[in-house]
């Protein structure tokens, strides 16, 4: 009898590993598809993402709470969703697409009052809130309030910052995303042939091994990845709008840190491998810090939703995906590493973007426009960049 219960427990094991590893092969094919059809694909794939990760978290808590039939709960969740997008992509819009805006006269209005707009519906759903208190439930309608405003918090601003790092360039978005998935590839295949000491109490299946087995291979598989991408323009360059022909363009003069450099190698490495200079890209010394974060502190965002799981006695997010769970399941790691990405090209990568400045600049009124063009034209002057004006000359 032991021996038919093993058997049977070992042919489930493999079919769930053949499910998953199957799906895991769909999804990738389908992420290097959605990367090829361009900008508005990842854009609209990641909005998708969120909205069904805001979902799973809420339809949790509708779960939980759902015998007090407390009013208007999931109505206001998903109007606070709403208020939330509009007031980050209403940001974006204005911020990416200031010639659009600058044609068409009722975006102006709604770049110009914008922050007002969102303030006021914000408002609107604050305002009933309160009105839909119900008296013995206040504590756990103030509990659900905070349930649907931390969970704006975790999904929806990770996934703009997701989308702000698309807009420095493609690569930004595709490399960070890819190492997140091979350190979860990497991490559960050591952890399955190699795995012996438990890592976390947590998720009592992740091994030490596997963690440093995942590590490794992350920081290879990102070194590799990044010399494959930086190579192309459609990769490296800022994505932005064309007003001429309305639609995203992804040309540029590459930046430094995407031409090839040459590197001398540290004395101690010299000496055992006979090896002086090596040819690199930048952005693939910069991809080892992205592979170390995804692959050290990355993981930690899975362990905060075991913790959660945990919590409300449940396995997984929802069952979207056979053998792998919820959306949010396969996204717990992918909405921490977006956030550092967003912190680490502000920190050491982005400077000053003279296609913003110049998209603010069209926004202002034409008086306003040039003032800044006289004070700019003496300042180039007075540093000997423009010649001297001529006696009686006017600008």
């Amino acid at each position: 009898m032991k021996c038919v219960s093993r058997y049977v427990f070992f042919l489930l094991r493999w079919k769930n590993y053949w499910i998953r590893g199957v799906l895991s092969l769909a999804m990738i094919s389908g992420f290097f598809l959605i990367i090829y059809m361009g900008p508005v694909a990842l854009i609209l794939i990641v909005m998708t993402v969120q909205i069904k990760c805001f979902h799973e978290i809420i339809t949790i808590g509708y779960r939980v709470y759902r015998s007090y039939e407390l009013p208007w709960f999931r109505t206001l969740s998903w109007y606070f969703l709403i208020c939330v997008n509009y007031f980050f992509y209403g940001e974006t819009v204005a911020d990416y697409f200031g010639a659009l805006v600058q044609r068409e006269e009722p975006l102006q209005f709604l770049a110009r009052y914008h922050r007002f707009i969102s303030f006021a519906l914000y408002l609107a759903g604050f305002c009933m809130f309160v009105l839909s208190l119900v008296k013995k439930h206040y504590r756990l309608q103030f509990y659900m309030f905070a349930w649907t405003h931390v969970t704006l918090l975790i999904v929806v601003t990770q996934s703009h910052l997701v989308i702000q790092n698309l807009f420095e360039g493609m690569i930004w978005f595709i490399v960070p995303i890819s190492i997140v998935i091979c350190n979860d590839i990497m991490a559960y295949l050591f952890g399955f042939f190699f795995g012996r000491t438990p890592l976390i109490k947590l998720s009592p299946k992740k091994t030490w091994e596997g963690f440093i087995g995942g590590f490794f291979s992350t920081v290879v598989f990102g070194f590799i990845l990044a010399y494959l991408l930086a190579q192309f323009q459609y990769f490296v360059c800022p994505v932005g709008f064309n007003s001429e022909t309305n639609g995203f363009t992804v040309e540029c003069e590459p930046s430094d840190i995407f031409v090839m450099q040459e590197y001398t190698l540290p004395a101690a490495v010299q000496n055992s491998l006979n090896w002086k200079n090596v040819n690199l890209y930048p952005f693939q010394i910069h991809s080892i810090f992205l592979s170390s974060f995804a692959s050290l502190i990355g993981p930690f965002g899975g362990f905060f939703a075991s913790g959660f799981k945990r919590a409300f006695k449940i396995k997984d997010f929802a069952s979207t995906i056979p053998g792998h769970g919820g959306i949010m399941d396969r996204f717990d790691c992918q909405y921490l590493m977006a956030t550092f990405v967003h912190v680490y090209i502000a920190s050491f990568i982005r400077g000053p973007n003279p296609s913003k400045v110049l998209q603010q600049l069209l926004m202002l009124q034409p008086e306003q426009q040039l003032s800044i063009f006289h004070t700019l034209h003496s300042h180039l002057r007075e540093r000997g960049m423009l010649p001297p004006a001529l006696e009686g000359e006017t600008v």
